[in-house]
């Protein structure tokens, strides 16, 4: 497939290659030009371009940018195909995007994309850390193998955003509609805690939408505090560790 890729961040700079690596045509831009793509991005023949022709003739259009950022996205999409398939991996975090009164009140953020995007979007790669991201890929139908749910409206494009999940080294796990999306948000029992598709199953429906905010801040506010005293000896898999205690 022809596969574009907004954001060259901690998420889409290992998209570009694993999708390159397995075939796909890909493209990637980010907010600073194409000169600013890193070598080992483009290493398996990914493409860097500008923003502008980034969403030009793609089947799907991964867009990996803060969610602050999302609404400056829209512009792009004028060269989009009517018929291709947005996945979007973004996240609410208002000590980074500022408060978003929408979100505040409960509104899945995901249908917030949509609003902003003007399009559908299937939510995939959003609920694993950047560090697992790299460090535990693993072939189909190994053991243990960590699941990343995927959420969409239509059958046919989440089926797609799990295909494309398992190609970059994980479980693609069916997380029901975007309705239901808000299981994976920042604070939920399965964002950013590393599960196999078995364990993913039970942890989405202990979700609690009131408390999930509250528990992202938390994390947030846990790590900063640990990541700032330079005696901690945080150890391998910091962050999955603290999510696993404060989100179950």
């Amino acid at each position: 497939m022809k596969i574009g890729i907004m954001g060259a961040g901690s998420i889409g700079s290992v998209l570009a290659p694993r999708l390159s690596d397995h075939g796909h045509q890909i493209k990637i831009a980010n907010s600073r030009g194409p000169e600013t793509i890193p070598a080992k991005v483009l290493a398996t023949g990914a493409q860097a371009v500008s923003a502008g022709q980034v969403a030009a003739d793609v089947d799907v259009l991964i867009t990996s940018v803060p969610l602050i950022r999302v609404p400056d996205l829209k512009p792009l999409l004028i060269n989009l195909p009517v018929d291709a398939v947005v996945i979007d991996t973004s996240n609410y975090y208002p000590a980074r995007d500022g408060h978003i009164a929408a979100l505040d009140r409960g509104q899945v953020e995901s249908r917030w994309v949509e609003e902003h995007l003007g399009r559908s979007v299937v939510k995939a790669w959003n609920a694993i850390t950047a560090q697992s991201f790299v460090a535990y890929t693993s072939p189909s139908g190994t053991p243990g193998r960590i699941a990343i749910p995927v959420a969409a409206d239509d059958d046919d494009d989440r089926a797609l955003g799990m295909s494309l999940v398992d190609q970059t080294g994980f479980e693609g796990f069916d997380a029901g509609t975007i309705t239901d999306s808000w299981r994976q948000q920042p604070g939920s029992p399965v964002y950013c805690t590393d599960l196999t598709a078995e364990q993913m199953l039970s942890a989405l429906g202990k979700a609690i939408a009131e408390r999930s905010p509250k528990r992202r801040d938390l994390a947030m506010t846990v790590i900063a505090e640990l990541m700032g005293d330079p005696t901690s000896d945080l150890g391998k898999d910091f962050l999955v560790r603290v999510n696993r205690l404060i989100y179950n």
